[in-house]
């Protein structure tokens, strides 16, 4: 009975309302294997598991994936979906100081494999590190001037990032969910593949959502 007064409320509200609250299309835990996901070289990444539950790594800072121009060489791509105005929240633990670059990267907008968006998060920003980049049937390209620290430990750390179609709008959240970490205005891809990854350093991922609105 309230499962049908909730649905009866949700057609009550004006259409807009509707359109306009994220629905969740992806959900992914782990619990189940990677079933879901497209990984570009299986054999760097791992499902582990721990009393915490799994988790999916990259276990190797090298990759048979070779991508066509100089971008990451670590992406894992959400099968069947695509969107554009989104947000996509999870959960990252850096497993390796690298140094500066020490990194994990957020996937967006992908076409193809010279066609797409990324967010860089890089301990410390340069014009190839710790920014939003593109890249277009050319090396990867800052998007951004972001000049803020990404502050890695050994520690799990929330990620957020969301696009807006209407109006451009990429915005790149680390930990606190209320100011971004950068953002940019960029219109040159429309709806495309999400995923996760790195450049060339070893994470650990959980609990990654999608909401599309």
């Amino acid at each position: 009975m309230t499962k049908i007064l909730f649905l009866i409320f949700c057609l009550s509200l004006p259409a807009t309302l509707q359109a306009d609250s994220p629905r969740i299309v992806f959900e992914e835990d782990f619990e189940k294997g990677t079933a879901r996901w497209e990984i570009l070289d299986p054999e760097s990444w791992q499902l582990k598991k721990s009393d915490n539950g799994s988790a999916i790594e990259i276990t190797s800072r090298g990759s048979k994936y070779k991508p066509p121009v100089r971008s990451p060489g670590h992406l894992a791509l959400i099968k069947d979906l695509k969107v554009g105005s989104f947000d996509i929240t999870f959960k990252v633990r850096s497993t390796k100081d690298t140094g500066n670059h020490r990194d994990c990267c957020i996937f967006f907008g992908y076409q193809d494999d010279q066609h797409f968006y990324y967010v860089h998060l890089g301990a410390k920003p340069d014009p190839h590190s710790g920014q939003i980049m593109i890249v277009k049937e050319a090396p990867r390209l800052a998007l951004t001037k972001n000049e803020k620290l990404t502050p890695w430990d050994d520690q799990w750390h929330t990620v957020k990032v969301s696009r807006n179609l209407a109006d451009g709008t990429i915005k790149v959240y680390f930990d606190d969910m209320t100011k971004p970490h950068m953002e940019v205005v960029d219109r040159t891809f429309g709806a495309g593949k999400v995923g996760i990854g790195s450049f060339d350093d070893l994470n650990a991922f959980d609990d990654i959502m999608v909401r599309e609105h």
